[in-house]
């Protein structure tokens, strides 16, 4: 777990939101990203409840709190110019960490019930064209001076958009979890978030990358260490990955938009153009609710019509 954070409140609060940290960590098993986010939610709640109250909240100050009190810090938040989905995002951890102290028998709350958490639109993921995602992940190996470096980076963008993984789950591989070069690979196991594991089909050419980063890679490569490290042998960083996707952008003309993470919407919406089902794609993905993969056919949707407008004699 990453270093404790400083929150405004007695030491009683305090402890129990240690409890709650490790509870996320441990049992729900969410990412340190995520937890640190939830930590930056809650302390910036106990931050603007001490101000209101003039001392740090204890628990019996958390119990007395009323409707008024979590509708003020709504309205201090969109004062301060917040987003909506970060004000959603803080919302939704002060539900969970109240949930949580409740269960524990420490305070119980019914105002929080009551708000209602800011709507927000849903977002489409913006994916590129399929010209453009090809030539994405065909230009980036020429962007590195060493060539295992360009290998290694062509590499993990073909299982992005290849295999539709994220990110992390790609950087997160370690070198058994994959074929000796030459080697049949039509498969890799991937763990995903909460730590759920799915089977994920490698294309031919995804494979071909794998094999050519490993072969060219001046690193020992040890089993049940990291498939893939930056120069100094350890494990690399999401950063460098979108470094150099920045530098794609830049050459390719791209949109701002144009993030590792938009190969793996790219992934899933040509998938769906070209009439894999939603359900497929879903556990292609590892969705846990095909209501999230949904997303996607807004997408298609506005595909389909294009493509109708283009064709149709009447159009």
């Amino acid at each position: 777990m990453n270093d404790k954070p400083a929150f405004a409140a007695e030491p009683a609060v305090v402890s129990a939101i240690e409890d709650w940290r490790a509870w996320l960590a441990h049992e729900r098993r969410i990412s340190n990203h995520t937890l640190d986010a939830y930590s930056r939610d809650l302390g910036s709640f106990l931050r603007f409840t001490a101000e209101h109250l003039g001392y740090a909240p204890g628990l019996q100050d958390l119990r007395a709190l009323e409707p008024a009190d979590f509708r003020g810090f709504l309205a201090d938040r969109q004062a301060r110019g917040l987003a909506r989905s970060s004000t959603a995002r803080a919302m939704s951890t002060l539900r969970n960490f109240f949930k949580f102290i409740e269960r524990q028998g420490l305070v119980e709350n019914a105002a929080i019930g009551g708000i209602r958490t800011p709507k927000v639109p849903r977002s489409v993921p913006k994916a590129l064209d399929e010209v453009d995602a090809l030539e994405t992940v065909s230009v980036i190996e020429d962007l590195s001076e060493e060539p295992w470096i360009g290998k290694r980076d062509a590499a993990v963008l073909f299982l992005l958009y290849g295999c539709g993984l994220r990110i992390g789950e790609a950087l997160g591989l370690d070198r058994d979890q994959v074929a000796e070069p030459g080697d049949a690979m039509d498969t890799i196991v991937v763990t995903g978030k909460g730590d759920k594991q799915r089977l994920v089909p490698v294309l031919p050419v995804v494979a071909e990358a794998l094999g050519d980063y490993i072969d060219a890679c001046p690193h020992d490569l040890a089993l049940d260490g990291p498939l893939f490290v930056g120069k100094r042998g350890k494990r690399l960083s999401a950063r460098m990955i979108q470094r150099q996707m920045g530098r794609v952008r830049a050459l390719l003309g791209l949109p701002e938009t144009a993030t590792p993470h938009a190969l793996r919407h790219s992934f899933a919406t040509h998938l769906l153009q070209n009439g894999a089902s939603l359900r497929h794609v879903q556990e292609l993905l590892g969705h846990s609710s095909i209501s999230t993969t949904q997303v996607y056919t807004h997408l298609t949707n506005g595909y389909v019509q294009k493509e109708y407008a283009k064709s149709h004699p009447r159009a």
